[in-house]
């Protein structure tokens, strides 16, 4: 580590702190040159995940905009406590799986296979919004594909 006060590339770390959070380090050093202490921090750099829209357009991965959807799916369900649970899960996967861009369609993939496991109505609720529906007959399909996992 360069001293900012002669430039010398020789310190010594004098205390290490972690912060509060677990995100960072506090540094106290000491030139072996000028003898001047100084602090530095270390952070874990974090690579922004990107959310490419079926239209093309990206935008920065806000978990809150999968809590509001599965709010919506999740509404008077007696699933409504684990909204917050499932939404890190999904997190949690997408930033294991992906390293700087990924599909809204995967994610979408993930929550509907959450809701699929919790509860069919929130999955149906979700699947309809997520899928656009343009009809009836597609709601049907998608209404089969459970009733037949059930058998």
């Amino acid at each position: 580590m360069k001293c900012p006060s002669c430039g010398h590339l020789d310190t010594k770390v004098i205390d290490s702190r972690e912060s509060a959070d677990g995100g960072s380090i506090r540094r106290r050093r000491e030139c072996l040159e000028c003898g001047k202490r100084f602090t530095t921090y270390e952070y874990v750099e974090q690579v922004p995940l990107m959310v490419v829209k079926r239209d093309g357009q990206r935008q920065l991965f806000d978990r809150k905009k999968i809590i509001n959807g599965l709010i919506k799916a999740c509404e008077k369900r007696p699933i409504m406590d684990k909204v917050e649970e499932v939404a890190l899960e999904v997190e949690r996967a997408v930033q294991k799986k992906f390293d700087r861009d990924v599909a809204s369609k995967e994610i979408g993939e993930m929550i509907m296979e959450k809701l699929a496991n919790l509860d069919e109505v929130a999955y149906v609720r979700f699947a309809s919004v997520y899928r656009q529906f343009k009809d009836v007959n597609q709601f049907m399909k998608e209404l089969k594909v459970i009733l037949d996992k059930e058998k």
